[in-house]
């Protein structure tokens, strides 16, 4: 066509040295749809097919390739190269490396050779920066390119077809972003016009402050340091910091994989499975939680259940729910060592096995986890359905937008392309560009950090019915991020509006507010919160989609906060405290048949007699969670703050051990703390353990308490 074009250009007269064209060609995402067809021949059991994974996007290029130095060649592209025609370039486009099992550079190093182009993402550039290999490789191995084609045919893999559905999504997604561009631009000329704020705000007389933050981080360049990677952002040491940081570009890889894990969906759904469990624990549970409450199962989707706790009666609740026949269970850890989604497995494996068969009992498992965990490796010897390998450069609290959180969300039918969407509308709100003023993630860290450090380290949500569990996952992502070092953010979410005499002067109140949701009580009481003098932001929602872009607003949110705050935002250096302290215990009981006596501890009154202003009460809950207990907790937290004018927070253990726990043990010595416990009428056995879980939970109640107490927490 380039050819043809520049023929009937000289024809006519014109200067054909003026035309400049490349042709724009995908390569990694022909990986991502063919990988999946091998995948589902290899699981069938044909694992001779591995040989060919991750082969077909580089073959298909090469041999592109060939093509293309044919046609710039011979008398007809002469004449016009004498003329001054330009040759066109082909131009590699996706890639990025999709699958974090493949070598990171992958797509660079194969396709080497002149004249071309390769449209790295930033992150793959600097990846081959640091450990690229510079060589021609586009007309090597050209032989194993045409036998690699040759061969899908034969297994049924249709490359035609294949090609056509990426032509066809290629083009709407370019369509998506062309259309996403200029509606931005409408909503930015709409902001500038009418002077309206990033959010909704009321910071009083700390607007000044906050404007000085903004100011100082625009002068250290912090935005822009943040998406160049540069851990100097918080600590000079770059532990746990430079590679963490890819959740600032996942949703890239996560779009290209939305056809894949709607695929799966489909697949999982047309095979009469009724519900998906989730075992998980953290980062890895308490995404899927909110989409679940928020969102809920497509029709004729499976129904999501989490389980994220050892209580026994919780485990077992989970059993009578779902028929483990007809269930998948998705094992999800980001390590594969931690020991609640371990001993889930052991269970309800158990459970498949008596169900189906042990030969079959793999295909009710999935797994998501890092590439080279033991959780891959178990779930490979063990013949899950599926194992999903997450970016590893991610932390558990800031995956939501990963493999850890749409994998469910997929399950249950959940609008991926809408939920991304959504975030990456935030995501372009945030980048380097965006002056700190106008960046929403950057404008409330600023605002959360400066708060903080005026003694407003209270950070209370309140929200409208409809995303009512957004607290799970931000009390996580606040409290692991800055409950450090003796400073910290307290995440204050899901507790009762009081009366507004009865809130201190330590609160800084962030309401996200549902349009179309019955938000009358919420109004009422944010309403007399402002008009008592609090500072009050409030961030609107269209609808719970807009869920994907609080998710990156509030990680950006917490990764700018940690930056004023000088606290390393992406390590959790006291939450294992408590888990040595938990294996101290079983190894007490495995050695002696018991568990250590509880020390007598003084009251409720006279913890509570020991409140200061600006203090709050943990209240931390090794109990089965039921609406009656929530109902009866609720009563208390509001009882608590009209008598004492303290923040109350309330988890369920040991959920709360992977997400406030950093911040009960390594944050400010404000904490009073009230463990809940019970006893356990019905306990339950783990497969191939000496303990039970009633056991286990009641280890990790005591080990909390032991760690609070070498902590020298009020407990």
């Amino acid at each position: 066509a380039y050819i043809g074009g520049l023929e009937e250009l000289a024809a006519s007269g014109g200067d054909v040295s003026r035309v400049a064209s490349v042709a724009s060609f995908f390569v990694s995402r022909v990986d991502s749809a063919v990988d999946a067809l091998l995948d589902e021949r290899i699981r069938a059991g044909h694992s001779e097919l591995q040989s060919l994974v991750s082969k077909a996007a580089i073959a298909n290029a090469k041999l592109a390739y060939q093509l293309f130095r044919r046609l710039f060649s011979g008398p007809r592209w002469e004449r016009l190269s004498a003329a001054g025609g330009r040759q066109q370039r082909l131009l590699w486009a996706s890639t990025g490396t999709k699958n974090p099992s493949y070598s990171d550079v992958l797509y660079v190093e194969e396709l080497i050779g002149s004249p071309t182009v390769n449209t790295m993402p930033e992150s793959t550039l600097r990846a081959f920066a640091d450990h690229g290999r510079v060589r021609s490789t586009l007309e090597s191995d050209t032989e194993e390119a045409e036998m690699t084609i040759a061969m899908l045919p034969e297994l049924d893999v249709d490359l035609g077809a294949v090609m056509a559905k990426l032509l066809e999504d290629g083009l709407a997604a370019f369509q998506k972003d062309f259309d996403k561009l200029l509606a931005g631009i409408e909503a930015k000329c709409e902001t500038i016009v009418s002077g309206a704020a990033p959010a909704r705000v009321n910071v009083g007389s700390l607007a000044e402050s906050v404007q000085k933050r903004l100011v100082d981080m625009e002068k250290a360049d912090v935005p822009r340091r943040i998406w160049a990677l540069d851990h100097t952002v918080w600590k000079p040491d770059p532990t746990e910091i430079a590679d963490r940081l890819g959740w600032l570009t996942v949703t890239d890889t996560m779009c290209e994989q939305v056809p894949v894990l709607e695929a799966f969906a489909r697949e999982v759904r047309d095979a009469g499975y009724r519900h998906v469990a989730l075992l998980g624990m953290g980062g890895s549970s308490l995404g899927p939680e909110v989409l679940r409450q928020a969102l809920g199962s497509a029709p004729g989707y499976p129904q999501l259940v989490v389980l994220d706790s050892t209580v026994p009666g919780w485990v077992q609740s989970v059993a009578e729910a779902v028929d483990p026949a007809h269930t998948l269970f998705l094992v999800s850890s980001k390590s594969g060592s931690t020991t609640e989604p371990n001993v889930f497995y052991a269970y309800f494996r158990d459970l498949v096995e008596q169900a189906v068969g042990k030969e079959a009992a793999g295909q009710n498992f999935i797994a998501v986890t890092d590439p080279g965990s033991s959780l891959e490796a178990l779930g490979r010897a063990q013949g899950f359905r599926r194992v999903f390998l997450n970016p590893p450069d991610i932390g558990g609290r800031y995956s939501v937008l990963s493999y850890f959180g749409l994998v469910p969300a997929a399950l249950i039918g959940v609008d991926l392309v809408k939920l991304l969407d959504r975030a990456d509308c935030m995501r372009e709100g945030c980048a380097s560009c965006v002056p700190a003023h106008d960046n929403p993630g950057a404008w409330l860290g600023a605002v959360m950090s400066v708060m903080a450090r005026q003694g407003r380290d209270k950070l209370t949500l309140v929200t409208s019915p409809g995303v009512a569990s957004f607290g799970l996952w931000v009390e996580q992502l606040l409290a692991e991020s800055t409950g450090k070092e003796g400073t910290g953010i307290v995440p204050i979410a899901g507790e009762p509006l009081a009366n507004v005499a009865d809130y201190g002067d330590d609160r800084l109140f962030v309401y996200l507010r549902l349009e179309g949701d019955d938000n009358a009580p919420a109004d009422a009481g944010v309403k007399a919160i402002i008009e008592s003098g609090q500072p009050v932001v409030r961030l609107d929602l269209r609808d719970k989609y807009d869920l994907g872009a609080e998710f990156f607003r509030w990680e950006m949110a917490t990764a700018i906060a940690g930056a004023g705050l000088g606290i390393h935002p992406f390590d959790q250096p006291n939450v294992q405290a408590a888990k040595d302290m938990t294996d101290r215990v079983l190894a007490q009981f495995q050695s002696s048949g018991a568990l250590p006596e509880m020390e007598p501890t003084a009251s409720l009154g006279a913890l509570l007699g020991q409140a200061r202003p600006g203090d709050y009460l943990a209240i931390m809950s090794y109990l089965r969670q039921t609406p009656e207990v929530d109902d009866a907790l609720d009563a208390l937290r509001r009882k608590i703050t009209e008598l004492h004018g303290i923040a109350t927070t309330m988890g369920y253990g040991p959920r709360f051990l992977h997400s406030t726990g950093q911040l009960h043990k390594g944050g400010p010595a404000s904490g009073l703390f009230l463990q809940l416990t019970a006893d356990h009428p019905r306990d339950i056995e783990i497969p191939g353990e000496t303990f039970s879980f009633g056991v286990l939970a009641d280890a990790q109640a005591v080990g909390d308490l032991q760690a609070l107490k070498a902590a020298k927490r009020r407990a």
